[in-house]
C-alpha cells in the first residue's frame, strides 16, 4: 500500500470485495479521475467469495484493473510472522491450532484469487524497494528512477540552514547581485538577476556538474526505496543567487526527463520582509 500511494494511487487497505463497485461508482465522477489501490486479504474472511463477482462488474462497467498476487514460500512467510510476532488471522479458524496450518488454509482460500492474477509477484527473495519497482514497471510502464521527484528549494543562510533537505548546496562563492544597485531590489525570479548570476563560467560550471550528478544518482537512490530527493541552494539572503541557480537547475533536469519542482523558501517565510528588503543575498 505505501508503494502504491508513493506511485499516486488512492489506496484502501482490506476493502470487503462487495464493497469495490460501490466505492468506484462514488468517485467515478471525480475529476482528474483517481486511481485505486485496493488490497484483499484473509482478514476479510467470508467476504472473500464476493471477489469473483465484483471483478467482473468492474470488465461489464468498462473499467480498466489489475489484479496483483504477492506469494511468498511457506518458510519464508513463518519467518516474517516470527520477526513481527503478528499473529495469523486464521488462526483458531476451523481448528487451525499452528501458523502453518492457518498459512495452508490461506492458500486454500487465496488459490482462486491467484488464479484470476494478472501478475503474480513471489517476495520470497524480494526486499520492499524491490516490490515498488516492479508495481511501477507494471503499473506505469516504466522503470521506477523515471518516477522519480526531485524538490529543489531555495533558502537564506542569515535565516537558517534547512533541516528538511537530503542535500544541501552552498552557492555563496558566485559573485553577489546585491551590490548591484539596479539588482538588489530584484529577485532571482526576473531575467536580469538570472543572467548576471548565470553568466559567471563557475556558476555554469556548478550547474554542469549538479546535473550529472543527481542523474547518476537517482536511479541508485529508487533502488534503496527512495522516491523524492529534496535539495536546498542557498546563499546569504535567499533572494538573488539562490533563486536563480534554484530555477536553472529545476530547468535542466527537466531538460533530462526528471520530474523537478522549484520553491523558495524565503519568499514566504515571516522572517523575510519582502523580496528585494531581506540584506544580502
Amino acid at each position: 500500500m505505501k508503494a502504491l500511494e508513493d506511485l499516486g494511487f488512492f489506496c484502501i487497505d482490506n476493502l470487503p470485495p462487495a464493497l469495490l463497485p460501490r466505492v468506484v461508482e462514488m468517485h467515478s465522477s471525480s475529476s482528474p479521475h483517481r486511481r485505486f489501490g485496493i488490497a484483499i486479504d484473509v482478514r476479510v474472511r467470508e467476504y472473500f467469495s464476493h471477489l469473483r463477482e465484483s471483478l467482473e462488474w468492474l470488465e461489464k462497467s468498462g473499467y480498466s484493473y489489475q489484479v496483483i498476487f504477492l506469494d511468498c514460500s511457506d518458510a519464508v512467510l513463518v519467518k516474517r510472522y516470527n520477526e513481527t510476532r503478528r499473529v495469523h488471522p486464521l488462526l483458531n479458524d476451523n481448528g487451525n491450532t499452528s501458523l502453518q496450518e492457518s498459512i495452508t488454509a490461506e492458500r486454500r482460500l487465496l488459490s482462486e484469487a491467484r488464479q484470476m492474477a494478472h501478475h503474480v509477484i513471489d517476495t520470497t527473495d524480494l526486499r520492499p524497494m524491490d516490490v515498488r519497482a516492479i508495481l511501477g514497471e507494471l503499473l506505469l510502464g516504466k522503470p521506477l528512477h523515471q518516477t522519480f521527484t526531485v524538490d529543489i528549494f531555495s533558502f537564506g543562510f542569515k535565516y537558517g540552514a534547512p533541516n528538511d533537505g537530503d542535500l544541501v548546496f552552498d552557492v555563496r562563492f558566485i559573485p553577489n547581485p546585491y551590490y548591484i544597485d539596479e539588482l538588489r531590489p530584484l529577485t532571482g525570479e526576473q531575467e536580469e538577476v538570472a543572467q548576471y548570476v548565470l553568466q559567471f563560467p563557475i556558476t555554469q560550471a556548478f550547474i554542469e556538474k549538479f546535473s550529472q550528478l543527481i542523474t547518476l544518482l537517482i536511479p541508485s537512490y529508487s533502488r534503496e526505496g527512495k522516491s523524492r530527493l529534496t535539495i536546498g541552494i542557498g546563499c546569504t539572503g535567499g533572494q538573488h543567487r539562490s533563486v536563480a541557480v534554484a530555477i536553472e537547475l529545476g530547468r535542466r533536469l527537466s531538460e533530462l526527463g526528471i520530474q523537478a519542482a522549484v520553491r523558495h523558501r524565503e519568499f514566504t517565510n515571516p522572517l523575510f520582509p519582502a523580496a528585494g528588503l531581506g540584506g544580502r543575498s
